[in-house]
C-alpha cells in the first residue's frame, strides 16, 4: 500500500513546479485546477508522512528497549511504543480511504429535485421544509442556490421545486440525499392531534456541462406558452414559459419562473442536460449492479432513506442505521455529521470492492 503513495510525492513535486510555471499563472482556469489538485495531494502526503513518522518513532523506541538496561528509560520507551501503536489503525484507515477511486462527478454542482409524495398538503409543506434545510446547508458551506423551477401550493410549501446548488464538491456531498424522506408528525391541519406519516422524494443529479452531454438541436421540440402564476401585477402577459421535449428519450422539462422566455429556456436546458446525464449514469450503474455492492448514494430512488420523527425529535437514516436526537438542528441545515458518516460508509464499501 505504501508504495502507491510514492507516486503522490512525485505528483506533488510536479504540481509545485506548475504553480510557478508562467503558462499556468497566465491561465486562471488552469491555475485554479492545478491549485485544487495541489491542495488535495498535499493533504494526502501530510497523512502519509504522519504515518511514516509514527512507524519511525516505534522503531526508535524499540531500539531503546533492546539496547538499554536503564529500567526507567526502558519503561518510558515502552510507553512511547504503546502510544504510537495506538495511532496506527486510524492513520492506516485514512490512507486506505485515499486510495478509493474518486467519482469524477463529485466536484460538480448538483441539481436537486424535491417533490411532494404521499400525504397531500402536509407532504407539500414538508417539501418546503426540506428545501429550506438544503438552503441552510448550502449557506453553511458557502454554496449558491438557484431555483430553476417551482410549483408552490396554496397553503405553503411546494408540490415540486427544482434548484441548482453551486460550489465546491456539491454533488459529492449532496448525492446522499436522493431517495424518499418520510416525516412523522401532527400536521397543522390535523384537529385531533393524531400523528400522520407523509413523504417527500428527492433526486440529486450532477450538473451536466455541454462537454458531458451534447444535445442536438434537431432532437428538441420547444413550445412556449403563457405561464400560470399568482394574480396581480406578476401575471405574465407574454408567452414566456418554456416546455422542452427531448424527442429521442421523451424527457420533458418545463420552466416558467422567469419573466424572460430566454432565461426560462436556458434554465430548462440545464435541467434537461442534467436529467439526460443522470439517465446515462443510471444505465451504467445497472450494468455494474451484478458485480458491485449497493452504494449508499446510488440506491433506488423509491427506497425510504430517512425518517424525521417530530414528536420524538429524532432523525433516522435507514441506510446506515444512524439515529440522531437533534432534529431541530438538522432541519436548520446542520447535516455535516450525517453526510460525513454516509460518505465514510460509501468509501468503505468501495474499498472492500477494490480489495476483493
Amino acid at each position: 500500500m505504501l508504495d502507491k503513495f510514492k507516486k503522490y510525492e512525485e505528483r506533488l513535486e510536479e504540481l509545485t513546479s506548475l504553480l510557478s510555471d508562467p503558462d499556468v499563472l497566465s491561465n486562471p482556469v488552469k491555475l485554479k485546477d492545478v491549485a485544487k489538485e495541489h491542495n488535495t495531494v498535499e493533504a494526502i502526503i501530510k497523512v502519509y508522512h504522519g504515518y511514516q513518522g509514527t512507524l519511525e518513532a516505534i522503531l526508535e523506541a524499540k531500539s531503546i528497549v533492546d539496547e538499554n538496561e536503564d529500567a526507567e528509560l526502558v519503561e518510558m520507551a515502552q510507553l512511547e511504543i504503546t502510544e504510537q501503536q495506538n495511532k496506527l489503525p486510524a492513520l492506516e484507515e485514512r490512507l486506505k480511504l485515499f486510495l478509493v477511486p474518486k467519482d469524477p462527478n463529485d466536484s460538480k454542482n448538483a441539481m436537486v429535485e424535491i417533490r411532494a409524495g404521499t400525504g397531500g398538503d402536509e407532504a407539500g409543506l414538508f417539501a418546503g421544509e426540506i428545501f429550506r434545510m438544503y438552503t441552510r446547508f448550502a449557506e453553511r458551506n458557502g454554496w449558491k442556490i438557484d431555483i430553476l423551477s417551482s410549483n408552490p401550493q396554496g397553503i405553503g410549501g411546494f408540490k415540486e421545486i427544482i434548484s441548482m446548488i453551486q460550489g465546491k464538491d456539491v454533488y459529492g456531498r449532496m448525492k446522499f440525499e436522493g431517495g424518499v424522506h418520510r416525516v412523522q408528525r401532527v400536521p397543522q391541519t390535523e384537529q385531533s392531534g393524531r400523528v400522520h406519516t407523509s413523504a417527500v422524494t428527492v433526486a440529486v443529479l450532477p450538473e451536466a456541462d455541454e462537454v458531458d452531454f451534447a444535445i442536438d438541436a434537431k432532437d428538441l421540440k420547444i413550445d412556449v406558452y403563457r405561464s400560470s402564476g399568482p394574480g396581480g401585477q406578476s401575471v405574465n402577459t407574454t408567452d414566456s414559459a418554456v416546455r422542452i421535449t427531448h424527442i429521442p428519450t421523451g424527457v420533458i422539462v418545463t420552466c416558467q419562473d422567469e419573466k424572460s422566455q430566454h432565461k426560462n429556456k436556458a434554465k430548462a436546458l440545464r435541467v434537461l442536460r442534467s436529467r439526460l446525464l443522470d439517465a446515462k449514469m443510471e444505465e451504467e450503474n445497472k450494468k455494474l449492479a451484478a458485480n458491485r455492492r449497493k452504494m449508499v448514494s446510488t440506491g433506488d430512488r423509491s427506497a425510504k432513506i430517512r425518517t424525521y420523527n417530530f414528536p420524538q425529535g429524532r432523525m433516522t437514516d435507514h441506510r446506515i442505521n444512524l439515529t440522531l436526537y437533534r432534529l431541530h438542528e438538522i432541519m436548520d441545515g446542520d447535516l455535516r455529521e450525517l453526510i460525513e458518516k454516509l460518505s465514510t460508509e460509501e468509501k468503505n464499501i468501495l474499498l472492500k470492492e477494490s480489495e476483493s
